[in-house]
C-alpha cells in the first residue's frame, strides 16, 4: 500500500496537519486519502454517502454512533452508513509517522444496485429472501486477502488517471460491495447464529458446524439441516458467505487450532486431531495455506513474544 500512495504523495497538497485530505473522483464514487501529522482527539467527520474506511498507517480510535469505540489499525476496514457521524482520536500521529486512512464513498444508487443483485443470488425460496445490506449499521472487519487486493487496486486506479478509469473502478466497486456483504453475512451468521435460526436455513448448517466442529462433519448432514438439495445448498452457501461449506469448516478449525496453540502445551499432532483434522500432515498443509506459516512457527512466535 505504501508504494501505491507514492504518486499521491508527490502531487497532494498539505494544507493542515489534522485530517488533511485529497479527493479523487469517479462516476459513482469518491476516494478520500486522509493524513494526520499530529496528536488530536474527537475530530468529527461525516459523509453523505455510504463509506468504506480502510487504515493504511498508524492508529486511530473510532467512536461511532452505533458501535462500541474501537482501535483502528492497518489491515482493517469499517463500513459506515450514509450520514453517520464519527469522532476520531489520533493518539500516535506525528510528522515523522503520520496516520493515513482511505475513505471510499459510493453513490447509494450503485450500492443498492449491487445489494439487490446479491440478495437475488442468495434467495433460498420465496419465503426466505436474501435481505443483506451495508446501510443498516456500521461494521468493523479485518481485510481478508480479497478485500485488501480490491482496496489496493482502487488506490492504484484512482491515482493512475487512466482514460478508462471509470470503467475499471465500476467493476472493482461491484466486487468490493459483494465481498463486504459476504463478510457481513459470514460474521452475522457466525456470531449471532441463534438470531437467524427462524428465518435463514444456512444458519441451521452453521449452528451444526459450531456444535460439531471437532468431529467428522458430513456434507449430507448439513444439507439435511438446511432442508435443501445439495447443489442448491452449495450455491446459496457460497453466494452468501463467499466460501464453500468445506472451506468454511476448514477456516473455523484453523481458528480453533490457534486457540489451542495459544492456551495449551499440547503437541502439534494432538492439536490437529483435537481441531477435527484427520492427520497432522494435512493440518500442517492447511494451516500454512491459511496463515502463511506452519503451526510450529506460529507456536514459536507466541513463545518468543511471551519471553520478550
Amino acid at each position: 500500500m505504501g508504494k501505491l500512495l507514492d504518486k499521491h504523495r508527490q502531487q497532494r497538497k498539505l494544507t493542515t496537519l489534522v485530517e488533511n485530505y485529497t479527493v479523487y473522483n469517479s462516476t459513482y464514487s469518491e476516494l478520500n486519502i486522509f493524513e494526520t501529522h499530529q496528536w488530536a482527539e474527537k475530530v468529527s467527520l461525516q459523509f453523505q454517502y455510504p463509506v468504506l474506511a480502510s487504515m493504511v498507517t498508524g492508529k486511530k480510535v473510532m467512536h461511532l454512533e452505533d458501535m462500541t469505540s474501537f482501535d483502528f489499525y492497518p489491515g482493517e476496514s469499517v463500513v459506515i452508513p450514509s450520514g453517520k457521524k464519527m469522532l476520531i482520536d489520533f493518539p500516535e500521529a506525528n510528522r515523522e509517522n503520520p496516520t493515513q486512512c482511505l475513505a471510499l464513498t459510493i453513490d447509494p444508487y450503485k450500492v443498492n444496485e449491487v445489494v439487490n443483485s446479491f440478495n437475488a443470488e442468495t434467495i433460498i425460496d420465496l419465503q426466505e429472501n436474501g435481505d443483506w445490506s451495508i446501510e443498516e449499521n456500521s461494521f468493523h472487519l479485518d481485510n481478508h486477502q480479497g478485500i485488501q487486493q480490491l482496496v489496493d487496486r482502487l488506490v492504484f486506479t484512482f491515482t493512475e488517471e487512466h482514460k478508462s478509469k471509470d470503467i475499471f473502478i465500476d467493476g472493482i466497486i461491484k466486487e468490493l460491495i459483494i465481498r463486504l456483504l459476504q463478510s457481513k453475512a459470514r460474521n452475522s451468521l457466525l456470531e449471532n447464529t441463534d438470531n437467524y435460526l427462524s428465518d435463514h436455513r444456512i444458519a441451521y448448517a452453521i449452528s451444526y458446524i459450531k456444535q460439531h466442529l471437532t468431529e467428522t462433519i458430513s456434507i449430507d448432514k448439513l444439507v439435511d439441516k438446511a432442508c435443501m438439495s445439495k447443489s442448491h445448498f452449495f450455491k446459496i452457501f457460497k453466494n452468501t458467505l463467499g466460501i464453500s461449506p468445506i472451506e468454511y469448516i476448514t477456516c473455523e478449525r484453523i481458528k480453533f487450532s490457534k486457540k489451542l496453540i495459544r492456551n495449551t502445551n499440547d503437541q502439534i499432532a494432538d492439536i490437529a486431531y483435537k481441531s477435527g483434522f484427520n492427520n497432522a500432515s494435512y493440518f500442517n498443509k492447511k494451516f500454512k495455506e491459511y496463515e502463511m506459516i506452519t503451526p510450529s512457527e506460529f507456536k514459536a512466535i507466541l513463545r518468543k513474544n511471551r519471553l520478550d
